[in-house]
């Protein structure tokens, strides 16, 4: 990055309009006793000049003296080294890679004050694991029903807003998202969702439509946890058609608290490229 000016440096980088102007104003301050004074014997020569009898002796020490004068204001070298500017240029740290974490949680009906309850359990799991781990991180909470709203961390884990599901705001919302905040070529975008697969039978495959189209391109790792201890809902089965079209996909279910940990290490465990 640009950071001012230098004394020294690659040729290549030399400023020559500052390196003249250091130039100049050095010149001025060496030269300028010397000026004064030259200015002053040639005032003193042409006053005596003017007089009659012409004092030739004191004439020819001001010529001699004016002659030393300029000889010695003309050897003030034009430029110096100590003149030179080079532009200066410093390493400024970047990170290597910027990371995003969004958490989706199906906060509907469907999802009982159990489910809800192992939800959070995972997802405070997940926040500590990434604060704790990762200085480069932001995250992203989103919770939906009908309609999915962005939320901070309080509103994420506390709140007990409630309604239908309709999973695919979630999804369109995470997109948005990305495209307004995210750009790709600086960020790393993950994500976890976490439901109990209870959607409108409608909705399932748009939500595959979109995990198609408008996020699995782009992310790094995508995480699905369904909360249930019955038989897998219709978002399980549109994920899955997900899944096997795209291998940092991963889906798990969880039924109990006992479940969250094993499964949370399986999901986020470190994986060889």
């Amino acid at each position: 990055m640009r950071a001012g000016f230098t004394s020294a440096g690659n040729p290549s980088n030399i400023d020559v309009v500052r390196s003249l102007k250091g130039a100049l104003a050095r010149r001025m301050a060496l030269a300028a006793p010397y000026t004064r004074r030259l200015r002053e014997a040639e005032e003193a020569l042409q006053q005596l000049l003017t007089q009659t009898p012409v004092d030739e002796i004191r004439a020819r020490e001001l010529i001699e003296e004016i002659d030393r004068l300029r000889a010695r204001a003309q050897a003030v070298p034009f430029i110096d080294t100590f003149d030179l500017r080079f532009v200066n240029r410093v390493k400024q740290p970047q990170p290597t890679t910027q990371a995003v974490m969004f958490c989706i949680m199906d906060v509907s009906g469907s999802m009982d004050r159990a489910r809800k309850d192992l939800a959070k359990r995972f997802f405070t799991l997940l926040y500590l694991f990434l604060k704790r781990n990762y200085e480069k991180i932001e995250v992203v909470f989103i919770r939906h029903h009908t309609v999915a709203k962005e939320v901070d961390e309080q509103e994420f884990f506390y709140s007990r807003e409630t309604g239908g599901t309709v999973v695919s705001s979630a999804l369109n919302l995470m997109g948005d998202i990305v495209v307004d905040r995210y750009p790709l070529s600086s960020w790393n975008i993950y994500a976890a969702q976490a439901s109990d697969g209870d959607n409108w039978h409608h909705d399932s495959p748009a939500c595959k439509d979109i995990l198609l189209k408008r996020i699995m391109p782009y992310v790094r790792y995508y995480a699905y946890i369904e909360i249930t201890p019955d038989r897998h809902q219709s978002l399980w089965e549109a994920y899955e058609e997900v899944k096997d079209s795209h291998p940092h996909f991963a889906m798990r279910q969880i039924d109990g608290p006992a479940d969250i940990y094993p499964v949370f290490r399986d999901l986020f465990k470190r994986r060889v490229s």
